[in-house]
């Protein structure tokens, strides 16, 4: 089958199909910034599609067959969207040409001189948006696409100049093989999206077909602390830059924590200790997701002292340990983390922030995630004092396959009896909470589902409180 293409230079209609997601909401934002014409649906209303609203695009609540009644030149779609959707069955009955959204991406990469892409099992969201305000103060001109709302860029995307793309590039479904980068960023490869994946045998296949796709003068930053990471490598013939251990290019040195539980660190390149960072989010795994970025942007000829700057001034990312508010004295944070490596991380920040006692309120992420990582979320999650859970998000997933929120906590509990406890609604925890947190309580929502809403909630009651008095 034949490569769909669309010519940038000559703007069309595009109609996307899922058109609220994080990623499509910004590619749609892109084209119509480039002079297309934009439309799209979704299943139901958010401050995605509302955005979309006030750029002149047209939106459509509900996917139906009629919303292509008009012409229509591409429709890109996401891996969420089924050959069985009416507007895809319309579209196919059409004629006409679709493109994945990974696709779009790959090919909107190809219009850059230079085309960053930001992977690994987690992290990708930081490493990016602490990318992005380093080329932002080294006055790049990104275009950036974002997993999630940065401050600084006003959303989860900024359309540039045509010198740089900066993108996170996600491995599920294989969507970043899809990608043209000039420069790789390599995190961490851990299991994950196992839906997809067989094993993590086949997740780094997977990723050293990734490190393939880069032409011979482009250049590669990788974590050495990833097993056999020389593996995922390759035979590359680009630039290869290692961070992580003091076997690397790039380590830290003298990490220390603030009062707030901010890292400050001393990196050293090629054996050369470079100015001081101060970072202003917490958790030693900010360090090595800073010092990726500082790799990737040396690579780029941008000055230490550049990079220090844009590193320091970022004040983290949406769904990041995000603090909230306060409810009676206890701090709220929310944070995305939905692998057992990322809430360890997670925990582990939070052992630094001040507080009393530890809650943690943890929504699992789709049944295979649950069940292929049950052992692994049980020790992840002992390092919280206390752990509440929440029914399990089911993304696109349905329950076929036994496990449930109660098994998590009963893994918990098998180490550290009483630790963990389930409970069916958001309702009921929060009610929990409102009769057992004190003042100085850290109260961390965790998770890549709705959990925020239960910390959201308490700081609405709060209000409802301080109205009543």
């Amino acid at each position: 089958m034949d490569t769909v293409s669309i010519d940038f230079k000559k703007p069309c209609h595009v109609y996307f199909m899922g058109i609220g997601g994080v990623s499509m909401s910004g590619l749609a934002e892109i084209l119509r910034k480039e002079g297309f014409s934009v439309s799209g649906s979704d299943a139901k209303e958010s401050e995605f599609t509302e955005h979309l609203k006030t750029q002149g695009i047209r939106i459509y609540i509900g996917q139906r067959a009629e919303n292509l009644s008009s012409p229509v030149d591409y429709v890109i779609y996401t891996a969420a969207i089924h050959p069985d959707n009416p507007e895809f069955r319309e579209a196919k009955r059409q004629g006409i040409p679709m493109l994945s959204r990974a696709e779009l991406l790959g090919q909107l990469m190809r219009c850059y001189g230079e085309s960053i892409a930001v992977s690994g099992t987690h992290g990708k969201t930081t490493t990016t948006s602490m990318l992005s305000l380093i080329l932002l103060a080294a006055k790049k001109d990104p275009t950036i696409s974002l997993g999630g709302n940065l401050d600084a860029i006003g959303g989860n995307i900024r359309v540039g100049g045509s010198d740089t793309f900066l993108l996170e590039a996600c491995e599920y479904t294989n969507s970043f093989l899809s990608f043209f980068p000039t420069l790789e960023v390599i995190l961490n490869i851990e299991a994950d999206h196992l839906d997809f994946f067989k094993d993590i045998d086949d997740i780094r296949h997977s990723f050293r077909r990734f490190v393939r796709r880069m032409p011979e003068n482009g250049s590669l930053v990788i974590d050495n602390r990833i097993r056999d990471y020389r593996e995922i490598v390759g035979d590359f013939k680009g630039k290869v830059v290692t961070v992580g251990t003091e076997a690397a290019d790039y380590y830290p040195t003298d990490i220390r924590f603030d009062e707030r539980g901010n890292a400050a660190f001393t990196p050293t390149e090629h054996g050369k200790a470079l100015p001081r960072i101060q970072l202003c989010v917490p958790g030693e795994h900010n360090v090595y997701n800073a010092l990726a970025a500082l790799a990737a942007c040396r690579l780029l000829g941008i000055p230490a002292e550049t990079v220090r700057e844009g590193l320091e001034a970022y004040r983290g990312t949406e769904r990041r340990f995000e603090k909230k508010g306060e409810y009676r004295g206890a701090v709220i944070v929310d944070d995305y983390a939905h692998h057992p490596q990322e809430i360890a991380a997670t925990l582990k920040a939070a052992k630094n922030y001040p507080h009393k006692a530890l809650w943690c309120v943890f929504q699992p992420h789709t049944y295979t995630r649950t069940k292929a990582l049950l052992p692994d979320f049980g020790k992840a999650l002992e390092g919280a004092d206390h752990v509440l859970l929440a029914d399990i998000y089911a993304a696109r997933e349905t329950d076929t396959l036994g496990i449930s929120s109660r098994d998590v906590a009963e893994a918990i509990n098998a180490d550290q009896p009483g630790k963990a406890r389930y409970f069916g609604s958001f309702g009921e925890i929060e009610d929990y909470l409102d009769k057992v947190t004190e003042p100085g309580d850290l109260v961390l929502t965790m998770g890549a589902g709705d959990i925020f809403r239960v910390g959201e909630e308490l700081l609405e009651r709060a209000k409802t409180a301080d109205v009543k008095k």
